[in-house]
């Protein structure tokens, strides 16, 4: 075994993937890659007629073709059973019940590392090892999340559901680095399969981009027990008709064909009732936000009752300065002075301490809209 140990790395055949398997092949690890079919085409539908991300068979070969090239050991691991109990059917469930779920922090908590982690432990690996642009350090007896250099590619907001015992294990070769670097890196060892390879951003079981028509399909009988629910004003006057709750986002503009002479998004869901509240840009600001299923990164509880911190509250967000409060053993609560628009149950809360994860939880309600005038 190297000096440096075995690692085991989640190769989905991107670019990223790719160059962080052959950087620490390079550092002197004992690289063990593995690429994991959490789902197929057969079974997600849609006309696309084509499948995308890191179960392709296409990505699956230029995942062992990279392995051969560069003498280390490649598997393909079977998950679909694992990934729909997890993933897909928390998707479904979260839609149907108003909310709007973000399947890959679900996949990174409770598929990717759990899964990584099973086949490192038969195969002898100490780390693991994925493409995430994040960082990863032990300090003060805790193994601590933070922004990858790159701020455009950051993935940190994605791995907050990891738990401290797998982080343990694992390492972030891409942190330091940005994505055209990356690229680079790639074309220079001969990657040349992957190295021009464009980002995928669908998610991934839905290849054709359209979740409404995933739905729809899932559930049978969907669309017709929920077509032609209220679309209502602030004031709760009926102002027309919608095609069922589970097919509409928070902040949604587009396809709510109300003529109400002036644009309207949605500000609420109710399931309960199957009404949509609608009203303009100001009412979709909220100032409170509750988060539940937490988990802690930089400190094991909140340090104290308005913790000053950066709470972004989807993914991609910036983030905005608050003050955080721990409001039971599996609460918290985010106050934003200055307002956020369109904060979403279902979506992630995870707060910062500069570039550092303090904790995260899924967002289970809001205040009511701040509504002006």
């Amino acid at each position: 075994m190297s000096k440096m140990g075995r690692v085991l790395v989640a190769m989905s055949g991107g670019v990223d993937s790719s160059v962080a398997a052959v950087m620490l092949a390079e550092q002197g690890y004992e690289v063990i890659g593995i690429t994991m079919k959490t789902w197929d085409y057969s079974s997600s539908g849609g006309k696309s007629h084509k499948e995308t991300g890191c179960c392709t068979l296409e990505s699956m070969n230029d995942a062992r073709q990279i392995a051969l090239k560069h003498g280390f050991t490649h598997f393909i691991v079977d998950i679909r059973e694992e990934f729909g109990d997890w993933v897909i059917d928390r998707f479904v469930e979260e839609y149907t019940a108003g909310r709007t779920p973000n399947p890959c922090v679900l996949c990174n908590t409770h598929i990717k590392w759990a899964a990584l982690l099973k086949r490192a432990d038969s195969l002898g690996c100490e780390f693991i090892a994925t493409g995430h642009y994040a960082n990863v350090r032990a300090e003060n007896d805790r193994f601590v999340i933070s922004r990858g250099k790159d701020a455009n590619k950051d993935q940190s907001y994605a791995l907050w559901g990891v738990k401290q015992e797998h982080l343990a294990r694992t390492t972030f070769p891409l942190g330091s680095w940005h994505k055209p670097d990356i690229r680079q890196f790639a074309a220079d060892h001969g990657l040349l399969n992957v190295a021009g390879k464009k980002d995928s951003y669908e998610i991934c079981f839905v290849p054709d981009n359209d979740y409404r028509r995933f739905l729809r399909d899932r559930v049978p009988g969907l669309e017709d027990r929920v077509a032609g629910g209220a679309f209502v004003d602030r004031d709760g006057k009926v102002v027309g008709r919608h095609e069922g709750y589970p097919f509409y986002t928070i902040g949604q503009r587009r396809g709510l064909h109300l003529p109400m002479g002036k644009p309207v998004y949605v500000t609420a869901i109710d399931p309960a009732t199957n009404t949509i509240t609608v009203g303009g840009e100001e009412d979709l600001i909220n100032t409170t936000c509750v988060a539940k299923n937490l988990n802690f990164g930089k400190y094991a509880a909140i340090p104290h009752e308005d913790f000053p911190v950066v709470g972004a509250i989807r993914y991609n967000d910036d983030g905005a300065p608050g003050f955080l409060t721990q409001t039971g053993p599996d609460e918290l609560t985010m106050r934003f002075p200055e307002g956020r628009s369109a904060i979403t149950p279902g979506q992630a809360l995870v707060v910062y301490e500069g570039d550092d994860v303090v904790a995260g939880g899924w967002i289970h309600k809001v205040t009511e809209p701040r509504y002006a005038g």
